[in-house]
């Protein structure tokens, strides 16, 4: 009573002032938003999170339900004993502070729950660090009561754990909660519970400071805790933060252009258990391959029919140093999967059919920067191949024979129409390097071209919006479209290169591309079945290259496992394969002069054919110096050690090199000295025939001794 009496007679020296009314508790509630938004899947199912407001850090609201008994029990016995038996102040509590402040004791006083709420509620009444006055206190006591008449104590103590701060910048029980302990409120046990009640009287304090504060509390009678307990909690917890959501590097680029706003969900194309099984089996995959020098890959999942994403793991999350670097839009070396869409064009414009004859042999191209001498990737020739083989089998050297018979430009214009926006130089720039992968192209675009070629050749957007009808238009011929996607379906004409029993070949209908860049820095598998296109890459984040790995044993086992997981695993070989345009012609074609047994073939209208002969041409030609080439004399090398080296393929018996009109000797290798000039180089039989001739360019000067 003499505490009371102290109060009473205080009280009566503060001025009267005007009661406001209480907010309403459903006002509060409902105008609380979390720092976050939320990406979910094409289902509500929460996917990822990203942090939009940096003023605050909370999540949403909890209901008092669900937060834990034991940090209930913590909390009221740490900061308000008599909660459920006063009616907003504690009155012998409030003599004793009132005592203190007339003394001029400015520590902080022992506030009733609903008088901190009445704090955090208005910021006018909030304690800081000087303390307050007498009649904020009274201001403060006077709103708590105003509390305790409009809401229940169920009510008070619901908005108290989700407005009051623990940590730092941590407000409310979601964030802090998660964020420190690693779980839900509902699980939060006795120890966890001294520890976050301990913490609310300063949430800057010390590991060391807050278990002295929860250790006097179990002194004090609180139970069933242990003062062990929770300084382990304390040094181990306090001193590292984790994130109120769990990391999730396949999905923070795509959080990233999705997430704008805080508190206000975007719910996604994406499926959340196809989500995950992409992401294990990358994950797995490059487990298997890191002897191999390989981190890291990407997965990306398209509808055909809608372009909705399904999949988009972007970051396998195993470099630490790059764990959130988005792998399906960043630029990287093509490969051999951009042959497809330069072969569609030569059928489209009845250059080619998937049954004429490509040599795969020595080729050597004169361009503005020199001399382009494509490689295949075994290091050997083939021969004469079909068009089909040729593609199927991914051989380079007949795949730059069709580049050089569309043209470069009208190639670089083709693939420009199919999203590869990346492809920002001239096409002079990629030259014919671009049969081979020379530019840099995404995942994301190689997977929408692909789809482009499962869709019969019409062209829309992708994107994340669930139930979208995207607008298309025709890109791609649907015959020649027909015609490309059947060979690379078909899994005999593949065997040439990738034999016929590799992750490529599926027990149900599907059409694949596998590719590796220079250097093996790269690798790529892309492909589709009737209802979906899955693209999978996998390198190095810094371009390292990878140590022998090529697309059937890299990228094609990832590409195999998410296929095989969309589609069920299920045997319909050919039963799911879509139909052929009605002006297509099926035609049985026997070969001559080539190793590839007679076959029913497609072709365009008019180019049908029932017999291929392979007729070889004049052997004998030169091969080294091209038509065109531009020679450079070096003035630093010394002049006795620079020679040109002429070449003849095939060359017969009697045949000789003439030069400028003079005969230089027989057709086999001939060092040349270079001199400053034009020059034109024939190779003539013995009656003197011109079988072959180029026309050269030396230019420089030797240096004057």
């Amino acid at each position: 009573m003499r505490f009371t009496s102290v109060c009473l007679g205080l009280c009566l020296l503060l001025p009267v002032l005007a009661e406001a009314a209480a907010p309403v508790f459903a006002d509060i509630k409902n105008g609380f938003h979390s720092s976050y938004a939320e990406l979910q899947d094409r289902n509500g199912v929460f996917l990822h999170a990203r942090r939009l407001d940096m003023q605050v850090n909370r999540l949403s609201w909890v209901e008092l339900r669900d937060i834990s008994p034991a940090l209930l029990d913590a909390v009221i016995f740490t900061e308000d004993r008599e909660f459920y038996d006063h009616h907003g102040i504690d009155w012998s509590a409030t003599a004793l502070a009132t005592f203190k402040l007339v003394t001029g004791d400015k520590s902080r006083g022992a506030s009733t729950i609903s008088m901190q709420l009445a704090g955090l509620l208005n910021t006018e009444l909030a304690w800081r660090s000087g303390g307050r006055s007498l009649s904020q206190k009274w201001n403060q006591m006077q709103a708590a009561r105003e509390l305790e008449s409009a809401w229940s104590k169920s009510e008070i103590l619901e908005a108290y754990f989700n407005l009051v701060t623990f940590r730092g910048d941590l407000q409310g029980i979601a964030a802090s909660s998660r964020a420190l302990l690693g779980k839900a409120p509902i699980g939060i046990n006795r120890d966890e519970g001294l520890l976050l009640a301990s913490l609310l009287a300063s949430p800057t304090a010390t590991p060391e400071r807050v278990t002295q504060r929860a250790c006097a509390q179990i002194a004090a009678g609180f139970q069933q805790a242990t003062c062990s307990g929770v300084r382990t909690l304390a040094f181990t917890r306090l001193v590292r933060r984790l994130s109120p959501y769990p990391e999730s590097p396949a999905l923070e680029a795509m959080s990233a252009q999705l997430l704008k706003t805080a508190n206000v969900p975007v719910r996604t194309s994406i499926d959340a258990a196809l989500q995950k099984q992409a992401q294990d089996i990358l994950v797995a995959q490059l487990a298997q391959l890191r002897a191999r020098n390989v981190n890291a890959g990407a997965v990306l999942v398209l509808d055909n029919a809608t372009g909705e994403v399904r999949a988009y793991v972007g970051n396998a999350g195993l470099v630490e140093s790059a764990r959130f670097y988005d792998g399906v839009q960043a630029l990287r070396q093509a490969g051999s999967t951009l042959k497809p869409f330069l072969y569609e064009l030569a059928i489209e414009k009845k250059y080619l059919t998937a049954a004429s004859v490509l040599e795969d042999s020595a080729l050597s191209l004169a361009t503005p920067t020199g001399l382009y001498t494509p490689q295949n990737y075994e290091g050997d020739f083939k021969g004469p191949v079909s068009a089909r083989v040729a593609l199927a089998s991914s051989l380079n050297i007949p795949a730059v024979r069709v580049l050089n018979l569309v043209g470069v430009e009208n190639g670089w214009m083709r693939l420009r129409q199919l999203g590869f926006s990346s492809l920002t130089e001239a096409p002079d720039f990629y030259g014919f390097a671009l049969a081979l992968g020379g530019a840099d192209v995404s995942l994301w675009m190689q997977a929408n071209a692909y789809r482009t070629l499962a869709n019969g050749g019409l062209y829309s957007d992708a994107g994340f919006i669930p139930g979208r009808v995207p607008a298309s238009q025709r890109v791609l011929g649907d015959e020649a479209s027909f015609v490309i996607t059947d060979i690379l379906s078909d899994r005999s004409a593949r065997a040439l290169t990738f034999g016929l029993e590799n992750p490529l070949a599926t027990p149900f209908w599907s059409a694949v591309k596998t590719g590796t860049s220079k250097d093996m820095r790269d690798n790529w598998c892309i492909g589709f079945s009737r209802r979906y296109t899955v693209a999978a890459w996998v390198g190095n984040l810094d371009g390292a290259a990878m140590h022998d790995v090529s697309g059937i044993t890299g990228a094609a086992p990832i590409w195999a496992a998410v296929m095989n997981a969309l589609e069920g695993g299920q045997v319909r070989p050919g039963g799911d394969m879509p139909p052929a345009p009605l002006s297509l012609v099926r035609q049985r074609v026997k070969f001559f002069g080539l190793k590839e047994p007679a076959r029913e073939e497609w072709f365009l209208p008019g180019t049908e054919m029932s017999a291929v002969e392979f007729v070889p041409q004049a052997t004998a030609r030169i091969s080294y110096p091209a038509n065109e080439t531009i020679i450079a004399i070096d003035p630093d090398i010394p002049e006795a050690q620079q020679r040109v080296r002429f070449r003849a393929e095939a060359p017969e018996r009697g045949m000789e090199w003439w030069l400028d009109g003079t005969k230089l000797g027989p057709a086999r290798d001939h060092d040349w000295k270079p001199q400053p000039g034009q020059h034109r180089l024939s190779l003539r039989d013995a009656q003197r025939r011109e079988l072959d001739a180029v026309i050269f360019t030396v230019r420089g000067q030797w240096k004057k001794p």
